[in-house]
């Protein structure tokens, strides 16, 4: 176990001092007194051997961080982003002052784009299991964040959550039908728009709060 974790060790030190997951660039920035061709190999054994799993590894130090994070309310944010080759990770931040500790993530192959709904919940209940009773919790997503099954479940949850959505949404407020593109051309600079109680979607999903705003500048 010692020498697997040390392996893991030198991975990461590799990989964020060269910048680089190429593994010939991670092991030049090793100093072990191995040469770099061994290193590879050690990875490469690593690699097939690895006995790593989630339960093991993240969810221990993902508990910590959301039980000690200086934050009275926990803020989640989740995105997605390019990685490797081909890749796109899925990727659950806690946010502390100044920088966004990621929890847990899932690597699919794919391009950019909206992941299946399936995928922001499983990570969410990930999460949820992790965060100590009782404790406040907001998330934040972009569009690819605004699914009603996950508002569903982050409702379900008690969590506050604020999320951007598309402008195809259709929208039921106060006994009228429009679409969010026909409230975003009416905006002006300096202008928020709030519909209260309003339902999104043909399934008429809510109530919640609907926002419509245009930045200043």
């Amino acid at each position: 176990m010692t020498r697997h974790l040390t392996t893991l060790a030198a991975l990461i030190s590799g990989i964020v001092g060269r910048k680089s997951t190429q593994w010939p660039n991670v092991a030049a920035n090793i100093p072990d007194g191995t040469t770099p061709e061994s290193r590879v190999k050690r990875f490469a054994r690593w690699l097939k051997t690895d006995p790593s799993t989630d339960e093991a590894s993240c969810v221990p130090y993902a508990e910590i961080v959301l039980w000690h994070v200086a934050l009275q309310t926990r803020v989640l944010v989740m995105d997605g982003r390019v990685v490797g080759r081909g890749c796109v990770a899925l990727r659950l931040h806690v946010v502390d002052p100044g920088r966004a500790l990621p929890l847990v993530w899932q690597v699919r192959q794919g391009k950019q784009g909206h992941c299946p709904a399936a995928r922001h919940i499983a990570l969410v209940t990930q999460v949820h299991k992790l965060i100590p009773p009782g404790a406040q919790v907001v998330l934040l997503g972009d569009g690819a964040c605004d699914g009603t099954t996950l508002q569903q479940t982050v409702q379900e949850y008690r969590w506050s959550y604020g999320v951007r959505t598309g402008s195809n949404f259709t929208v039921a407020w106060d006994g009228d039908s429009l679409r969010c593109a026909t409230v975003g051309a009416c905006l002006k600079p300096g202008t928020l728009v709030a519909f209260k109680d309003a339902r999104v979607t043909d399934e008429a999903y809510g109530p919640i709060l609907l926002l419509g705003c245009w930045a200043q500048g």
